[in-house]
């Protein structure tokens, strides 16, 4: 049973699930001490609130990903597990920027809560910038990766971009830049696109992501594209002028962004998001712990385009 207006694990900001082919759902998001990755799994949503946790990898004390570990995401890409993650060398803020990279972690057991994870390495967009939040996504049999970057010459903290990869941790081809911060509630307080999510439904695939700064001013876009159109063609993605996600202030739901989505029990969309349930924060709202992991399910309407209703409700 999904409580919309509670949390489903407390103090779990950026919140990524996965459900896998074993019948078990994964779970990952930011720790507020941002030192590391933590995992957990059950068999039901609701389980996951009190599934046994796993820090399977803890960031070294020096070096270029040493510090913020933020929005690792867990896949199964190409008959392996990967943990994609951004991380910094300080938290020392640069041309108004933190200095993120992308990062990725893999294991090959059937179980990856319990099993080995090894580093990787960073996996490189071709963009020398700040750069986070990675997803990736399979499209007839394509591997893609879809992130935020800072992008050169353009305002901002940060635009979506999407290329194929060659392999789980290896871009190839051409990049394309989908979306960049252009409305008013994209741009309040921060130029933020940010914290890509995809869900594909009918004959659409649609990526939903997070803008502004990380207050309640934060809210979700969304983009849309056919599935047999050219994904790295920005001309075929849609963009909605207005947030299909945002704070809904009568429930004291503030904020809330950075989603995923997965399905219940019974194969339908839920919706998975952070969130706080108050504004007043005490310095900068990024080291507030206070972003909870909520979910809600996800409709559509009758010309297949998601229906996301309000926050807590």
């Amino acid at each position: 049973m999904i409580n919309s207006n509670t949390p489903l694990i407390p103090q779990r900001a950026d919140p990524f699930i996965y459900k896998h082919t074993d019948g078990y759902y994964y779970f990952t998001a930011s720790v507020p001490a941002y030192n590391g990755i933590e995992l957990r799994r059950a068999q039901t949503l609701a389980d996951l609130a009190s599934a046994q946790t796993r820090m399977v990898w803890i960031k070294p004390d020096e070096g270029a990903y040493s510090d913020l570990i933020w929005a690792p995401e867990i896949h199964f890409n190409d008959g392996a597990w990967y943990v994609y993650f951004a991380a910094a060398p300080s938290r020392e803020i640069k041309d108004d920027l933190f200095q993120h990279r992308m990062y990725a972690i893999s294991c090959n057991a059937s179980n990856p809560v319990a099993g080995d994870w090894q580093f990787e390495g960073q996996v490189d967009s071709g963009i020398d910038t700040f750069c986070l939040d990675a997803t990736t996504f399979y499209h007839n049999d394509q591997l893609y990766y879809l992130w935020a970057q800072k992008g050169p010459g353009i305002r901002g903290n940060s635009n979506l971009y999407l290329s194929e990869m060659a392999t789980p941790t290896t871009l190839q081809g051409k990049t394309a830049m989908l979306t960049k911060p252009e409305y008013e509630w994209e741009t309040r307080g921060f130029w933020v696109n940010e914290g890509p999510a995809v869900i594909k439904h009918g004959d659409k695939i649609f990526i939903t992501y997070s803008a502004s700064a990380t207050d309640e001013n934060y809210c979700m876009g969304l983009l849309w594209a056919y599935q047999n159109a050219d994904l790295l063609d920005p001309v075929s993605w849609h963009k909605a002028d207005a947030p299909v996600f945002g704070s809904n202030t009568p429930l004291k739901m503030f904020g809330p962004g950075h989603n995923s989505f997965t399905t219940d029990e019974h194969g339908n969309d839920i919706l998975v998001y952070h969130c706080r349930q108050y504004t007043e924060i005490e310095g900068d709202p990024l080291w507030n712990p206070d972003r909870h992991t909520f979910v809600k399910h996800l409709h559509w309407d009758e010309t297949g385009m998601p229906v996301f209703g309000k926050a807590g409700e």
